[in-house]
């Protein structure tokens, strides 16, 4: 029996294509995913992210820890800032990829659904003494309200000035009521705002951003959507684009990795490669405006097997097929094309992301 978010009954109440995504019962889509796309392109869509994980670490040597665990150095963040990073494995394979917040008595952690138990293991395994970690996920609903509209709508229903937050900055305040922690990250390339609130008011926060959004062109979006934008955005997701095979270098994420700190899990082995030359290289590929590539599908150099489609899709935006794949080095210069379905489909290949300004990075 798949698990349920604070805002089932309002999915269903709105007619949602329901699918079940790491353990929960998650909305696929409200309208058409084309329609939800669009919206957060050019308006504001809604999303339930209740199902992504959160563990606050506190204590003495919580700092200590969340460094030995993260690759990216977490001792530059102010209070209520946040920074994208990885967790490796002593291999320097992807545990999870995460965002850390420093808060009020220490770290907040949110990790991917997929992952939240074999996270919450890796963590435990790996606590300094003096760091004690504790499991909010199930006591955390979350919100994200996405697009270039969603500040806008979002900043009526607060005193906290949520225009004048900087990126990767949260602060916590009430919105429609609802004591939150207000967020400026984002997973679609748009700007937007993450409000993660205890479960029991989530559909009165999620009824009141609707009402507030309505004459700005707010309409909720489901997982559809969500993946279809962080595609264009040249985000990864953990399970296709990257896991614990793959080092960080090889998914274009060293800008994440900061060897300069001090030990963690996973340097000594960063150490022995080559940033610049990973094992793998992580591209985008542009196709044609039929042409759907897909995860798994093979991408040829030529007649050579180079490597596989991490992520594929339609381009709503760019009206055209688009890919993330890994390829050989040593081909990744080369005239790349994918195999669908028995046939060898030009790809170009083209800088990420393939849509959308605002980033990951910090």
């Amino acid at each position: 029996m798949a698990a349920r978010t604070p805002l089932h009954a309002r999915h269903l109440a709105a007619h949602a294509v329901m699918v079940e995504f790491a353990g929960y019962e998650m909305p696929l889509r409200y309208s058409s995913m084309r329609d939800e796309h669009v919206a957060v392109r050019t308006r504001a869509g809604l999303f339930d992210l209740s199902h992504m994980g959160e563990v606050r670490l506190t204590g003495s040597s919580a700092e200590a820890t969340v460094q030995r665990l993260v690759a990216n150095d977490v001792s530059t963040l102010t209070p209520g800032r946040a920074l994208y990073s990885v967790v490796c494995n002593d291999q320097a394979g992807i545990v999870d990829d995460v965002l850390v917040y420093r808060v009020e008595d220490g770290f907040l952690i949110v990790v991917n659904a997929s992952r939240r138990q074999v996270d919450l293991e890796w963590m435990a395994a790996h606590l300094l003494p003096g760091t004690e970690l504790r499991d909010e996920s199930d006591e955390t609903a979350l919100l994200a309200v996405q697009g270039p509209e969603a500040v806008a709508i979002v900043q009526t229903l607060t005193d906290q000035d949520v225009s004048g937050l900087r990126s990767f900055s949260s602060v916590t305040g009430e919105v429609a009521g609802v004591p939150c922690r207000i967020s400026r990250t984002g997973y679609t390339g748009e700007d937007g705002l993450e409000l993660y609130c205890a479960p029991a008011p989530a559909p009165a926060l999620w009824d009141a951003l609707l009402a507030a959004g309505a004459g700005r062109g707010l309409i909720p979006a489901g997982l559809g959507a969500r993946d279809t934008l962080r595609l264009e955005a040249g985000l990864r997701l953990y399970g296709q684009d990257m896991d614990e095979t793959v080092d960080p270098y090889s998914c274009g994420l060293a800008w994440t990795v900061k060897l300069g700190k001090g030990d963690f899990i996973g340097a000594s082995r960063l150490h022995e490669l080559d940033p610049d030359n990973p094992p793998r290289r992580f591209v985008g590929l542009a196709l044609g405006p039929r042409q759907i590539p897909r995860h798994g599908m093979a991408v040829l150099a030529g007649d050579t097997p180079a490597g596989e489609v991490t992520s594929g899709g339609f381009s709503f935006t760019l009206g055209h097929g688009i890919a993330t794949a890994y390829v050989a080095p040593a081909l990744a210069g080369a005239g790349l094309s994918v195999d669908i379905r028995g046939e060898a489909v030009p790809a170009r290949r083209v800088p990420l992301p393939f849509h959308g300004g605002h980033h990951h990075r910090q």
